[in-house]
């Protein structure tokens, strides 16, 4: 199960996800990107992203307006849609419209694996590496990992810290995957200072003291968190 949390008024980027991209809005042509490798929904925060979906044959259900984060809004849409709770689900971000599938597909398959190791809380997402110029990016989330492969912390500063000129960066791609019973644990966890202050609703879980298994993979797509990041994507399809 796939599902895309829709915000229209995004606090740094307004209505970005109905932005166009290439004729198509930007949720639709998310949603579009992944639409043959499970179910699709939409889970949005107003009635004009729902009208948009529907008009391009996506899936969409109306959320609360009031949900702090698109985990909490995705727990939403898993309620209403009675998922049980071993169904594996993917948050793929909106403003992600060049999520490989391959990428999603992988996830899904690591998350499964967890499962039939019965892991007791199963969380996971995505990293690449990146250079050290893309890393002092704040709108870039960097990673840093243990031996596991689990992350350690996320930030939009630059990490670690390069004192010995050996370090290497991993950016972090902006899709999660749960069970559904790990998703709903997430979002009944109490608030972390740490997710405030940097942001990142997946610190919650770090400052709760789960696991959050981080899966390496190649891509080349970006997500869209700014203007720039907007008429970098048009001229793609110019």
């Amino acid at each position: 199960m796939i599902i895309i949390p829709a915000r229209l008024a995004s606090t740094r980027f307004p209505q970005k996800v109905l932005a166009d991209i290439g004729g198509l809005p930007m949720v639709v042509r998310t949603a579009k990107a992944v639409s043959h490798i499970d179910r699709v929904v939409v889970a949005a925060d107003d009635e004009k992203i729902i009208a948009i979906c529907k008009e391009y044959g996506v899936e969409a259900m109306l959320t609360s307006t009031t949900h702090k984060s698109g985990t909490d809004r995705i727990n939403e849409c898993a309620n209403i849609l009675k998922l049980d709770d071993d169904e594996i689900i993917v948050n793929v971000q909106a403003d992600e419209p060049f999520i490989e599938p391959e990428v999603v597909e992988s996830l899904i398959i690591k998350l499964k694996t967890l499962q039939k190791k019965d892991e007791p809380f199963i969380m996971g997402s995505c990293y690449n590496a990146i250079n050290a110029e893309s890393a002092e990016d704040p709108n870039l989330v960097k990673v840093v990992l243990d031996n596991d492969n689990n992350a350690i912390y996320f930030s939009r500063s630059l990490i670690p810290y390069n004192r010995s000129g050996r370090a290497n960066y991993f950016g972090h791609i902006g899709i999660y995957g749960f069970s559904k019973k790990s998703l709903k644990e997430f979002c009944n966890l109490a608030d972390a200072p740490i997710e405030d202050i940097e942001g990142l609703e997946q610190l919650r879980a770090i400052h709760h003291q789960k696991k959050i298994k981080m899966l390496k993979v190649s891509s080349t797509g970006f997500g869209i968190d700014t203007p720039e990041d907007l008429l970098r994507a048009i001229e793609i399809f110019l």
